[in-house]
């Protein structure tokens, strides 16, 4: 972001740093800077400190306070004549560089490229801690420099394991088994994302997570049982697949209990975050006694879900070393007044709320309609294929963070483009009313209201030839859907687009094709977006610029 009371500045910062891949933002002030700084993730601010009434050197100490713990490079601009003591000043407010004017263009490019790399290192840095320690953890080692030891008085542990893996490990390559692992545990996670437990370790083949410890989400107890029952289904359904097939195939055990934990970190060098107590051991028996493909629950976690889900007594189990026995039962599945009408193995869009869980299922809608996409759309459709499809749905995650939409927004955004090209499993023209009676028909049964229905409508609607479209989301997906326009792979997946055009009966000459697609550059399509703008239009430009070269070197 520029943040420059001169228009000269701002103007002459834009072309130096266009291209590239940047997403310039510019503000003219303090007061306009700050609605976009708090709202979207700015990474490098480059301020005009020269003006007294512009806010001067004070500028810095508002973005450190606005920034937060945020990574957030800031780089003064200043005159030439800049002193010793007002550059010591504007460090210690935050200042990593000062760029003077008149402006270098190369030394300004070069020192953008260092910061945009620190940067994404520090994004890089940062998600890896994420991955090791919960967020609340995190907040307390940045406020704190430490995190203390916790006791909680209802935590819930869940521990996994593969049947007789020892044996299975034996017969097979360490790579293929290290792979193997890899995969299940990286759907394990996925899961328990899902469900906002927090995964603490893996130890082998066991794999142990937890449920309101670390987190604030409601009804921990349902959301654990909900997370294990669709760890088990996976299991079943990858077991159902390899007896199809004639191969090995893994089976799970689940067990799950709550009770009182201490939770802390451990190490000097090589730190973990843990947790300790009873409960770990009983959860533990738990899993180690129950029958392979199944769930055992015990007393405590039995009373806070009979109701919710189906359970099967399995009496008193014994608590082997430690003594004693626990009452166990088997957890089954859902109670069919808590599933979705799609499938009885999903909860519902009320018990998904009591959980505080977003009432859209997304995830499973998003496996749904991309098998859908798989297995139906025609072969002779080579450009608006799947890849098409996923490709458009990671450009239009990327401009829809870009631009600071918030979550729920993300998902309806995703959801329309998902349905977007599903059309063409049934017909080539007018593929968007088809697109749109298949996203109305099936999205409720993955809890999707009347109201975001309609958006998502809306949104596949906003793709149609010649349309205007008119919210921010709707131009995000048709500049997500034209992302490739401005792409260095332009010519790759245009190649595709004019095979399908000749599936389905036009063909061209190589100087129409180049005509074709120069005039829809040039008359027919445009970015709507700033972030489009200022990420894909100078490579549009350049290939429409490469394109009028190869028209005249035909016609010559």
């Amino acid at each position: 972001m520029i943040i420059d009371d001169d228009i000269r500045n701002r103007k002459g910062l834009k072309e130096i740093l266009s291209g590239g891949g940047n997403n310039i933002l510019q503000a003219d002030s303090i007061n306009s800077a700050l609605p976009i700084l708090k709202e979207k993730e700015i990474g490098i601010v480059l301020v005009n400190i020269d003006n007294p009434y512009f806010g001067g050197i004070e500028l810095l100490q508002t973005l450190k306070e606005v920034a937060g713990n945020r990574n957030m490079y800031k780089i003064v601009i200043t005159a030439d004549s800049i002193s010793g003591a007002r550059m010591v000043k504007g460090l210690n407010e935050g200042a990593v560089d000062f760029l003077t004017t008149p402006f270098n263009p190369n030394l300004i490019r070069a020192k953008i490229e260092v910061f945009k790399s620190l940067y994404y290192k520090d994004q890089r840095i940062n998600q890896l801690l994420k991955n090791i320690f919960p967020h609340s953890v995190l907040e307390d080692l940045s406020s704190n420099q430490k995190f203390s030891p916790k006791r909680i008085d209802d935590g819930i542990v869940l521990f996994t394991d593969f049947v007789d893996f020892s044996h299975k490990a034996r017969n097979i390559k360490p790579i293929r088994l290290l792979k193997k692992l890899e995969y299940y545990f990286t759907r394990f996670d996925e899961i328990i994302e899902r469900y906002k437990l927090e995964k603490i370790k893996t130890i082998g083949d066991s794999y142990m997570a937890l449920a309101g410890v670390t987190e604030q989400y409601p009804e921990p107890a349902l959301r654990a049982c909900l997370a294990a029952l669709e760890i088990r289904d996976f299991m079943l359904n990858e077991r159902s697949i390899a007896m199809a097939l004639n191969r090995d195939y893994w089976e799970v055990r689940v067990g799950l209990h709550m009770g009182p934990l201490v939770a802390g970190i451990i190490g000097q060098s090589k730190i973990s975050f843990d947790v300790w107590g009873d409960t770990v051991n009983i959860a533990a028996r738990a899993e180690q006694g129950c029958k392979p493909g199944y769930i055992t629950v015990t007393k405590p976690i039995m009373e806070l879900v009979d109701g919710y889900f189906i359970l099967e007594s399995r009496g008193d189990v014994s608590i082997h070393k430690r003594g004693g026995s626990i009452t166990m039962s088997y957890l089954l599945k859902l109670s069919s007044e808590f599933v979705m009408k799609s499938d009885d193995r999903l909860a519902s869009r009320d018990l998904r709320i009591k959980c505080g869980l977003s009432p859209i299922d997304f995830e499973h809608m998003r496996k749904g309609i991309i098998q859908r996409l798989m297995s139906l759309l025609p072969e002779e459709v080579v450009y608006h294929d799947i890849r098409h499809t996923l490709n458009v749905e990671k450009a239009a995650v990327r401009f829809a963070k870009l631009e600071g939409l918030d979550d729920e927004s993300i998902i309806i955004l995703r959801t329309a483009v998902l349905y977007h090209d599903a059309g063409f499993i049934l017909k080539y023209d007018s593929n968007e009313d088809f697109a749109i009676h298949l996203a109305e028909d099936n999205l409720p049964q993955f809890g999707y209201s009347e109201d975001q229905i309609a958006q998502i409508s809306s949104i596949i609607s906003s793709t149609r030839h010649n349309t205007i479209p008119q919210t921010l989301l709707e131009q995000i997906m048709c500049d997500a859907d034209h992302d490739y326009l401005g792409r260095p792979d332009y010519y790759n997946v245009a190649k595709k687009l004019r095979e399908e055009t000749v599936n389905y009966g036009i063909e061209m000459s190589e100087k129409e094709w180049l005509q074709f697609q120069l005039n829809y550059l040039e008359k027919e399509h445009r970015y709507f977006t700033e972030t489009a703008k200022n990420i894909r239009l100078h490579g549009k430009k350049a290939r429409m610029e490469e394109m009028r070269e190869r028209l005249k070197q035909i016609e010559d």
